[in-house]
């Protein structure tokens, strides 16, 4: 039995979480679970452009009733990496989002030329993917311009894109009302939350550690209309055995 979660947004996994399983484990393992959708990673389950692999992986997803959340890939926004690739394994997977990153470098560390560079690629790579009918996604991430809510903001405002949507995650060593504040400050573009809970040491805890966090984002999460998916990415130990447990903690959040 699948996991009741709200009209608006999906329990599911990122299959990065078990990078050592294999896919047919990983979509066992989810739909075990009761959950509902898998981000599958562009590094190890589904290769850019390995089309074979991306449909095929797609097609088992759906018939053990799964959805496909998106293909979490690693293009980088950057002049280096092969975006015809990745949105060709994307539109082979049917993922409706590709998950990217803004650069390689910090906020502020970047320069003018680099946010430049990041904001045109993204905005290409948007127009590309929306001929398959595809949104990107930024990842909100340290080492990135998008390492802020402000920067993120900043790099969403500077393109013309509008298949363009962002994550949000509680950034390590912040604390509740920080986190907060930034899902707060990208709400009309949030599409998708990674969900894990951290020590400020990043100590991989099980979910129910920051309660107190994850209750409060995801019923202010659940009132976004353009959130779809909750998506558990890391577990203690890297243990698969866990993932029942964390999968309840989400669903009682959701519930």
């Amino acid at each position: 039995m699948q996991i009741r979660s709200t009209p608006s947004i999906r329990p599911g996994l990122c299959s990065i979480t078990l990078r050592e399983s294999s896919v047919d484990e990983v979509i066992a393992l989810a739909a075990a679970a009761g959950l509902e959708s898998i981000e599958w990673g562009g590094d190890v389950h589904v290769p850019p452009g390995d089309i074979d692999t991306a449909r095929e992986v797609g097609e088992r997803t759906r018939a053990a009733g799964l959805d496909v959340a998106s293909l979490g890939s690693y293009y980088r926004c950057d002049e280096v990496g092969d975006f015809p690739s990745v949105l060709s394994s994307a539109a082979a997977l049917g993922a409706p989002r590709i998950r990217v990153w803004a650069g390689e470098k910090a906020s502020a560390d970047a320069s003018a030329d680099d946010r430049a560079l990041v904001t045109a690629q993204l905005d290409s790579a948007a127009l590309h993917a929306s001929e398959y009918g595809i949104e990107l996604a930024l990842e909100f991430h340290d080492g990135t311009l998008a390492d802020t809510a402000e920067s993120t903001l900043d790099l969403l405002s500077g393109i013309t894109a509008t298949n363009v949507s962002c994550y949000w995650q509680p950034p390590v060593g912040a604390d509740d009302e920080e986190a907060l504040a930034e899902l707060s400050q990208l709400a009309q573009w949030v599409s998708t939350v990674h969900v894990f809970s951290w020590s400020p040491k990043r100590e991989r805890m099980p979910l129910e550690r920051r309660e107190a966090l994850w209750t409060r984002a995801l019923a202010f999460a659940g009132t976004l209309p353009g959130v779809t998916d909750a998506l558990i990415e890391f577990l203690p130990d890297d243990d698969p055995a866990l993932l029942a447990g964390e999968a309840a903690t989400l669903a009682s959040w959701l519930a």
